[in-house]
């Protein structure tokens, strides 16, 4: 699983004009799942980005993670995330197909869940536009092949 992680004061998801989901201090998660992906890789993956301590202290430091600050998770599914970029035109052979990717997506969102969080959706496969006000900016990419 691939996830583009921004640090956001305010992130949103439409579809077809209508507000589908919308969060303040958090992260925007584009999350994009790969054909070998598992629950495990899910779980592993809500953890990280759980617990990623990318939040300012009371000095100025990166120290505190999202739960300290009472943040709040917007993940929208990307399945371009796993394009092949070897010629001008991308490829998305490497994206696991939906039957596999949209219960992995719907796992890591539970996940984060679990451990505490609101967390709010795109819908799986829609065409949506995603806004955010990015606070740094402060962007991570995680790959659960290294993590």
């Amino acid at each position: 699983m691939r996830a583009v992680v921004t640090r956001v004061k305010s992130a949103y998801v439409d579809i077809d004009g209508k507000r589908e989901g919308e969060i303040g201090r958090g992260f925007l998660v584009l999350l994009g799942v790969g054909p070998g992906d598992t629950e495990e890789d899910a779980r592993r993956l809500a953890d990280k980005v759980c617990g990623v301590r990318v939040f300012e202290d009371e000095n100025g430091k990166m120290n505190l993670n999202l739960d300290s600050v009472g943040g709040e998770i917007l993940a929208v599914s990307q399945f371009t995330l796993y394009a092949d970029l070897k010629s001008r035109r991308p490829g998305f052979s490497h994206a696991a197909p939906p039957s596999v990717a949209e219960p992995l997506y719907e796992k890591f969102t539970e996940e984060c869940r679990s451990r505490g969080f609101s967390v709010k959706t795109g819908v799986f496969g829609a065409d949506m536009e995603v806004g955010s006000v990015n606070d740094g900016p402060v962007t991570l990419i995680f790959d659960t092949d290294n993590i």
